[in-house]
């Protein structure tokens, strides 16, 4: 009896550690795949992150520079933003064919300095004409009130205040909508702005979490844009076989030495 009860026992025990060896073989396995699935992610998503305009601190106190060189005030209430408004020191950005909004914009924040609409302007009329479909504008000015309710679910998002305040407070940046774009779209895009960047016009970023171009306009803008145009009429029906390049692009860089951009405004 004692002999039948050791060995059964001993199967009971041997059962057990069978089973223990099977579960812990179980559970280590989808462990592993777990982390080598994770890794292919993460190397993924290093892939795909890869930004001309990479945000910065830098960037941030370039923008509030030129906010401080224009003398331009940080709007901190819907009723300084009409008085701008009504001073039309803030002009209205116009929806058409080449341009349209996130509908989720306020109508009120559909506003912009006038430099700016004239960055947008050429833009998106550039834009049209290489990929026939518009540019997105996704923010304009905002006020400090709104930047505060902004910050308190999106931690990406500049402070109001400070150094690093958001240039969206003066109503020289927009935010023009990264997703959806093809790379070809993207790299047209970094490569209109960067001769701009270069010049000390434009100060850009590609927001990671938005997926959006961030985009401070230079009060400098406005120097080169009018001599531009004029420039355009003199050239009434010449065609440009450099499709890849932005017109607006090409026309600033032949208008160049014809301006002292030294200092510029972002460097």
């Amino acid at each position: 009896m004692k002999c039948k009860t050791g060995q059964v026992l001993l199967l009971i025990f041997l059962a057990v550690v069978v089973c223990g060896q099977a579960f812990g073989l179980h559970q280590v396995a989808p462990s592993h795949h777990v982390h080598r699935a994770s890794k292919r992610r993460t190397r993924f998503r290093r892939v795909l992150w890869n930004p001309v305009f990479r945000p910065s601190h830098d960037s941030l106190l370039r923008q509030n520079q030129e906010i401080d060189r224009l003398e331009l005030p940080r709007i901190q209430n819907q009723a300084e933003l009409d008085q701008l408004i009504a001073r039309q020191e803030l002009v209205p950005i116009v929806a058409s064919q080449t341009l349209r909004f996130d509908p989720r914009l306020d109508p009120d924040r559909r506003y912009c300095r006038p430099w700016t609409r004239d960055f947008l302007d050429d833009l998106s009329e550039a834009y049209y004409q290489q990929f026939h479909t518009s540019i997105q504008v996704n923010s304009a000015v905002r006020t400090v009130q709104v930047q505060k309710k902004l910050r308190r679910h999106n931690r990406n998002a500049a402070p109001e205040k400070g150094e690093t305040a958001s240039s969206h407070l003066a109503g020289i940046t927009v935010d023009i909508q990264r997703r959806g774009m093809t790379k070809q779209q993207v790299a047209w895009m970094e490569q209109y702005l960067m001769p701009l960047k270069d010049q000390g016009l434009v100060e850009p970023e590609e927001e990671r979490h938005q997926w959006v171009f961030h985009v401070a306009v230079s009060g400098r803008y406005a120097d080169l844009r009018e001599p531009n145009s004029l420039a355009g009429e003199q050239q009434d029906g010449a065609q440009d076989d450099q499709s890849a390049q932005p017109p607006s692009i090409l026309s600033i860089g032949d208008q160049q030495s014809s301006f002292d951009l030294t200092p510029a405004s972002f460097k």
